[in-house]
């Protein structure tokens, strides 16, 4: 059959992603690697904390979704040729959800059974399969949950290709991904292009994640002998395959949650593979600009188990073969002004034969590069990315629109052929704001409608305050633009400006957050407890302040205000962990531990990857309780790092 371009639908158990938090992400969540000491080598070379972010602002928080899960009609894009078949959900980031080896009727990529959101991502929700294609901050995507445009056009020999791209906000860059199969090709060609079209220098990331099936006698095959990890807080530089006494290619070893960057010769080609134990299963290559390769693995203890089933229902455990552009992710490497960054990879089947799977990690690695170099595979690669240049800037179709801040954006030939679309009423008003500079004024208890201010473009609105000295709405994004840029007395200047103007939460939880920066722990807190009662009936906004008041240790507001929500808010789950919290703190603790354990046990829907939070509580209370140390119930137990 000749290469095809569908779009259809596809029946997924989800669970409701919910609505996008009302208030901006000020304060950010916890990010494993913020702890993290260094012992390198001058050599290294690995931008350590480079572009490190504390938030994901202008971006909203997703943290009201459930774990409920219901039949959902996802939208997918599908390519198929005699040899292949790929699934795209383009609504979900663009992420490759499946790619058939169809010679052999196998999936190649780990393929989730339902979409199970969790705490994982910069944005909160997050879930586990296929592949993600991840953008300029460290971590994974802000687009992890949200729709990217999607359109249609055909390369040189008519085969069709589909284009996924979008504006990144935070680095202000556009990013575009063409994929296609060819009519007697066995691998999907992807042709990534990054483009940075401002005056400065922006740190930039992209991480390809790859999740693949935990294969019984498994095996990661990956040109490299050294790699980057981090073991007790620090990193450091490891041989391999054997690390503490683990051949970490043989992950059903692995014991820990644990990443593993692998350090490839620049005169070797850039891939990495995860086979089966008979030597099956996926090749991953690419163009030299993606120089680097990951493994990360939950690990094989009791909280590794817990976390892989927490994000799924019966489609088994994962690991995750990974490819960007930096050597490691402990830091973004700079982009220059005015330039694009373009890449191939591409992925398709591999057989490795039993006999070469059971030797040493350097003969499997060996084996396989010499049949790659044998087939001229880098060489071909480097030379479709060249040949198909002039395609990357042809314009396409448009099928699918994605968000409207590209259209807002200052951009330039670079990106002219992309399609954007201002879309919906509240950036029609934005941009006539930043044509005419008188912005519109909502009603105080309105949800605001974007996050508009940043450090980048404060000069704007503080030069069109006269206009709108009068607007409450005006000086709270003008507060959000000074507490982006850390200018944080200003800050508290426009947000208490705002409050004085008309009363509302918004202004009063940004109050709390930048007296919490300048250590008003008081202030924060009573700015907090007036706002949740303002906004008593928004999920995401009682989250937000019962964290900045468990932080405060205001344990008495928590349980006040708790105590007057409506049961169906009383039985979410983080809600009522910081109430729990606040009952242990008050020494109320057989009250805390029944709460805890009641109908099950505590389920927090959005705990976030690294946290022990819960088993924490339980084990404190436990001992207080019964005074003994109790061993951590499986279904708390998420100490997997």
């Amino acid at each position: 059959m000749k290469p095809e371009l569908r779009f259809e639908t596809k029946v997924i158990r989800a669970a409701e992603l919910g609505a996008q938090s009302s208030i901006p992400d000020l304060l950010g969540e916890q990010i494993l690697q913020n702890q993290l000491e260094f012992a390198l080598d001058e050599d290294a070379e690995i931008y350590e904390g480079y572009g490190r972010r504390v938030n994901a602002y202008p971006y909203r928080q997703y943290n009201c979704y459930t774990r409920e899960l219901r039949p959902r009609e996802i939208r997918t894009a599908v390519l198929e040729n005699r040899y292949m078949k790929a699934v795209f959900l383009p609504e979900y980031g663009g992420r490759l959800w499946e790619l058939w080896d169809k010679e052999n009727e196998r999936n190649l990529l780990y393929t989730n059974d339902v979409l199970q959101f969790s705490n994982l991502a910069v944005r909160n929700a997050w879930f586990s399969g296929g592949v993600e294609w991840n953008i300029g901050i460290i971590g994974h995507t802000p687009f992890t949950a949200d729709c990217l445009y999607t359109s249609r056009l055909q390369d040189t020999e008519g085969n069709p290709v589909l284009r996924m791209y979008e504006y990144e906000r935070i680095r202000e860059v556009t990013y575009q991904m063409d994929f296609w199969l060819e009519s007697d090709g066995r691998f999907l060609n992807c042709r990534m292009r990054i483009v940075n079209e401002g005056r400065g220098v922006v740190p930039m990331y992209w991480w390809s994640n790859i999740a693949v099936p935990e294969h019984e006698g498994g095996r990661i095959i990956v040109p490299a002998e050294q790699a980057y990890t981090n073991t007790e807080q620090t990193v450091r530089k490891v041989g391999i395959p054997m690390v503490e006494g683990t051949d970490v290619t043989d992950y059903r070893k692995i014991k820990r949650s644990v990443d593993y960057f692998f350090d490839i010769p620049e005169s070797s080609p850039k891939y990495v593979a995860n086979v089966d134990g008979s030597g099956c299963g996926l090749l991953q290559i690419s163009t030299g600009r993606m120089r680097s390769r990951k493994l990360f693995s939950w690990g094989n203890q009791e909280a590794s188990d817990r976390w892989q089933e927490f994000l799924t229902d019966r489609a088994g455990r994962y690991l995750e073969i990974q490819a960007g552009l930096g050597k490691t992710q402990y830091g973004c490497i700079p982009m220059a002004p005015h330039t694009a960054w373009e890449w191939m990879e591409q992925y398709g089947a591999v057989q490795v034969p039993p006999e070469i799977l059971h030797r040493e990690h350097r003969e499997r690695y060996s084996f396989l590069t010499e049949q790659i170099l044998r087939d001229d595979l880098p060489a071909k690669l480097e030379q479709k990315l060249k040949d198909t240049k002039k395609m990357a800037k042809k314009q396409a179709e448009l099928v699918i629109a994605g968000s409207g801040y590209g259209a807002m954006a200052k951009r330039g030939r670079s990106t002219e052929h992309l399609e954007f679309r201002i879309n919906g009423d509240s950036l029609k008003l934005w941009q006539r704001f930043f044509e005419t500079g008188v912005l519109h004024c909502p009603a105080p208890m309105d949800r605001p409608d974007e996050f508009m201010c940043s450090e980048k473009n404060t000069a704007f609105f503080e030069a069109h305050m006269k206009e709108n000295s009068d607007n409450w709405y005006a000086h709270y994004e003008l507060g959000l633009g000074y507490f982006d840029g850390e200018s944080y007395e200003k800050a508290k200047t426009s947000f208490g400006r705002s409050l004085a103007l008309a009363e509302n939460p918004w202004a009063l939880h940004g109050l709390a957050c930048t007296c919490l920066i300048l250590n008003e722990i008081k202030e924060a807190a009573r700015y907090m407890a007036q706002g949740i009662q303002m906004a008593i009936t928004d999920v995401s906004y009682l989250k937000e302040g019962f964290k900045i008041l468990l932080f405060c240790r205001e344990y008495e507001w928590i349980c006040s205000i708790y105590e007057q929500l409506e049961d169906s808010f009383k039985n979410i789950g983080k809600l009522k962990y910081y109430y729990i919290s606040a009952l242990h703190a008050l020494g109320e603790d057989k009250k805390a531990y029944g709460l805890l354990e009641e109908n099950g046990g505590l389920v927090v829907e959005d705990i976030r990857e690294g946290e022990d939070s819960v088993a924490q509580l339980w084990d404190e209370l436990y001992q207080s309780v019964y005074g003994k140390k109790g061993k951590i119930p499986y279904k708390y137990n998420f100490r997997a790092f």
